[in-house]
């Protein structure tokens, strides 16, 4: 356990978030969340049912200057006390993440102090060290999200992340949208489907699992696909619909639930064990689903695993994140990005930091 004098002369991080549709801004000192403010634009999407880049980074520039000062406000602390400011650089949309890294640079020329462009996709697997204390030295990482689902193997969360696989279509998050969407949910769709699939049997429908059999299961053993389990889907709605017969929502959400999370929990812990790591660190929008956290939490402890998976409010993208994945940055002497770096949409899950070029 940290003791308070050793945290108090941790460095001082202020974190930035806007790689999608929330602004956020947050401050960490060491394991310690001094403060963490979002705003979203989300309401503004449900009539398009999807995020509109446009309307998101305008929502950026109008909510950050106000998130801000919230955040120093609720932690008390000056622009004199930061440290350092960290920023995601990537992945996200080209426009949001050029309003938070030009705000980042910006603020961080202002105060004098130096600036980390760090990956936003790391940071939902940092960010569980603000819940449970100071991270394994070595661990799976299970990213879940609208846009990712991914198994890394991080031997060091600032400085060695292996990317052991990943989806080759659908996310899983994007996978239950999708599906939440074929039954007239409101959008978003995933947490409607979510909260179906607990009132649903999940023997009743068993939709097919992705890559799980003949020489897909070894040749993709830490792969997912979920692009046919929604079409399987599609087609079971479809079909129903054809022969007159009622559909029962509840089943159909259960048994796609019950699919995407066997594939995930299932490799998870293969990953684990293949690799002779003890500890699972799960991050992502998508691990606030019922279902993959008991799923997993059972298959880990069956294994002899541990898990950990942060609170729900640190599911979705935040600020907390980004300074949480700063301070890991710093405490292993990664050098700061240099001022010129811009947006990277597709920024590799290897690579933690936008590093200065080679001398």
């Amino acid at each position: 356990m940290v003791s308070e004098s050793t945290t108090r002369q941790e460095p001082l991080i202020l974190g930035i978030e806007s790689t999608c549709d929330e602004t956020g801004v947050a401050l960490v000192r060491g394991c310690e969340l001094l403060a963490d403010r979002t705003a979203t634009s989300m309401d503004e999407y449900a009539r398009y049912g999807g995020i509109i880049p446009e309307i998101a980074s305008r929502a950026h520039l109008e909510s950050f200057l106000p998130t801000l000062q919230a955040a120093l406000d609720e932690a008390g602390v000056t622009f004199d006390e930061v440290d350092a400011v960290a920023v995601a650089a990537g992945p996200g949309l080209v426009g949001s993440l050029t309003v938070g890294i030009c705000a980042a640079k910006a603020l961080a020329t202002a105060i004098g102090k130096p600036l980390y462009g760090v990956n936003h996709v790391i940071g939902h697997l940092a960010v569980d060290k603000l819940a449970d204390g100071p991270l394994p030295e070595r661990f799976i990482g299970l990213v879940v999200s609208g846009g990712h689902s991914n198994l890394l193997l991080v031997n060091d969360i600032a400085t060695d992340v292996r990317e052991l696989g990943g989806t080759l279509d659908d996310a899983a998050g994007e996978a239950f949208d999708k599906v939440g969407r074929l039954l007239d949910l409101p959008y978003p769709g995933g947490p409607h489907v979510d909260r179906l699939s607990q009132q649903g049997d999940r023997e009743a429908i068993r939709f097919p699992r992705g890559l799980a059999a003949g020489k897909d299961k070894e040749r993709h053993k830490y792969d997912f696909s979920f692009s046919g389990l929604k079409t399987a889907v599609a087609r079971y709605i479809e079909g129903t619909r054809e022969r007159g017969e009622d559909i029962h929502p509840e089943n159909i959400c259960a048994g796609f639930s019950e699919a995407i999370n066997d594939s995930l929990t299932a490799k998870a812990v293969r990953a684990a064990l293949d690799h002779g790591c003890d500890t699972i660190v799960v991050g992502g929008g998508f691990s606030a689903n019922s279902r993959l956290r008991a799923l997993l939490a059972q298959r880990a402890e069956a294994a002899g695993l541990a898990v950990r998976m942060p609170p729900l409010r640190f599911c979705t993208d935040n600020g907390a994140q980004i300074a949480a994945m700063g301070t890991e940055l710093v405490r292993a002497g990664v050098k700061p990005s240099e001022w010129d770096f811009s947006p990277d949409s597709g920024m590799p899950l290897t690579q933690t930091s936008m590093l200065p070029d080679a001398d």
